[in-house]
This record gives C-alpha cells, structure tokens and sequence, in this order.
C-alpha cells in the first residue's frame, strides 16, 4: 500500500441511523472531483444522534446541527477552497449562497 500524496484531508462524520451514508459519498465524490489535486484522503466516519460534519485537516468547517441544517453543495465546496486554494475559481459554484 502506497502512502498517501501530500495534500489536506476531508473527514465527513454522518448519521448512520438516519440513514446519511449516501449523502456522505455524494458529498465525498464531489469534493474528490472537484479538488483531487488538492486532497490527498476523504474519509467517511459513521456515528449516530443525527450528526453530520465536514472536517479539513481536523476542523470541522460545517456542522449539520450547529448550522441548523445541510450546507448546499456550493457552500461547501467554497468552504473548501477558501483553504485548499483560495485563488481558484470554481465557476458556477462561486454564486453567492442564499442567507438561510
């Protein structure tokens, strides 16, 4: 087994009783194919009580129940970037998010 390239990891921690498993993949693949020069892991972790985070390099950048609910794709991808390189565009996605 190889070791894994330099670059940052993303750890998503989902709600298994709630049945989140494959939002966590979705949102794994679309942050993998958005970044795969950038991360060098994304990592599913399952937990219960209705949890679902998004953590880069071990900081939680969103919280489903900090912030009330799902953050949009967009939103998280320019979380993302904003840390990974914050000089890259990412077309659509750089849309300003709606206020919730």
């Amino acid at each position: 087994m190889s070791a894994a390239p330099p670059g940052h990891t993303v750890e998503i921690t989902y709600c298994r009783q709630c049945r989140w498993g494959l939002r966590a993949a979705w949102v794994a693949q679309e942050l993998l194919t958005t970044f795969e020069d950038e991360l060098a892991a994304v990592t599913l972790r399952p937990g219960t009580g209705g949890v679902f985070d998004v953590a880069l390099d071990g900081v939680v950048i969103h919280s489903r129940k900090t912030a009330g609910g799902f953050a949009e794709m967009r939103e998280l991808k320019q979380l993302v970037r904003d840390k990974v390189a914050p000089a890259r565009a990412l077309g659509h996605s750089d849309r300003p998010v709606a206020p919730r």
